[in-house]
């Protein structure tokens, strides 16, 4: 297969705001290193840690909710998840669906053509445990947001499924974020798992994953969103931020909490909890800076769990869901690369439900 030497990527310049993304028509194509693969993008999806990573967000030095704006003051020891500066320019994006169209030294060549989604997760393969020797996709690395992309073999995982490319590049980031979450807090059949922000990409996960394993789901969303939200599969479905919620939740008995809203609400979230029950955590997209009443925490024998760095078996199981039909996508829209900014824009907004996937 004869490949370009160049392709076209939106490649972002530096932490700010949406004007930091710029088209590029001839950025040079990568090449596989030893140990990796050359993919040619069919989709790539939209995330949080996209808009995060760009603003600067992560930064211990931003106190606002995520906006997707320029902040005034960015941290530059911290400004991404892993506590590291990222260097630009970097392509990102990290929900890559796509076709493998060549390979590294050390890979099977008979991975060309194999269609993939990736994880975007990147271990050391000596110790792929160790949370501390991981990096992200798009973010220690250049990641999809491009015609082609590379990426560890082992991180482009194959995939046979009658849904579109599109479709599938809403999978990794959102739903493997929930999977952790879920297994974060052990949460089985005998659960009730109370879901803010159940209309975006990794909530809408949540209800189906939580769903999957056999716990009773009641979702929190918009109003408006509440004809979508139903249709992934809640036993309930309650307003975006009720007054009351113990009266909103009548005889519910709440057992987990599984959370990437935050902001001022929180401890509406948390009074909520059973005694023995868990809060899980992968987000604060209303705002990081929260209230706790320790008393709240102790007295009711709670357990919070933070989930980032996905374990290893994660990726491979949510792959095994969608080859089996056992979760379905959310795809709310679709815009070609050269529209990433307006894509990005409407991601910010949150008027939509589910996820907001580009193409090349």
């Amino acid at each position: 297969m004869t490949l370009p030497d160049t392709m076209r990527a939106m490649v972002t310049m530096g932490h700010g705001g949406l004007e930091q993304m710029v088209l590029h028509a001839d950025w040079p194509r990568p090449d596989p290193a030893e140990g990796e693969v050359l993919i040619r993008v069919g989709a790539c999806g939209l995330n949080n840690t996209d808009v995060n990573t760009r603003s600067g967000w992560y930064s211990k030095t931003v106190t606002d909710a995520t906006t997707g704006g320029a902040f005034a003051e960015v941290g530059k020891d911290d400004p991404t998840w892993g506590g590291a500066p990222i260097t630009f320019p970097r392509i990102q994006g990290a929900d890559v669906c796509g076709r493998i169209v060549a390979v590294g030294t050390g890979v099977d060549p008979a991975r060309v053509g194999e269609r993939v989604i990736t994880d975007g997760w990147l271990r050391d393969e000596s110790d792929p445990g160790n949370m501390d020797k991981t990096g992200y996709f798009g973010s220690e690395r250049d990641g999809g947001f491009a015609e082609y992309t590379t990426t560890l073999s082992r991180s482009a995982l194959a995939v046979r499924s009658d849904l579109t490319d599109a479709e599938l590049a809403t999978f990794s980031c959102s739903y493997s974020t929930a999977e952790g979450m879920l297994s974060r807090a052990n949460v089985g059949a005998s659960d009730t798992v109370l879901v803010p922000g159940a209309s975006g990409g990794v909530g809408g996960a949540l209800v189906q994953l939580a769903k999957r394993r056999g716990a009773r789901v009641i979702a929190m969303a918009s109003e408006a969103k509440h004809k979508e939200v139903a249709g992934l599969g809640p036993d309930k479905i309650l307003p975006r931020a009720p007054e009351n919620l113990r009266a909103a939740l009548g005889d519910e008995k709440i057992t987990v909490v599984a959370d990437v809203v935050g902001g001022p609400y929180w401890p509406h979230l948390i009074e909520v909890l059973e005694r023995g029950g868990r809060y899980t955590c992968s987000g604060a997209i209303a705002g990081p800076m929260v209230s706790l009443d320790l008393r709240t925490f102790y007295l009711r024998d709670l357990t919070f769990t933070g989930s980032t760095v996905i374990t290893p078996e994660v990726m491979p199981n949510l792959i095994r869901y969608i080859e089996q039909g056992e979760i379905k996508p959310a795809l709310a829209a679709t815009y070609p690369l050269d529209q990433l900014r307006e894509a990005q824009a409407a991601f910010i907004a949150k008027t939509h439900t589910g996820n907001i996937v580009v193409t090349p």
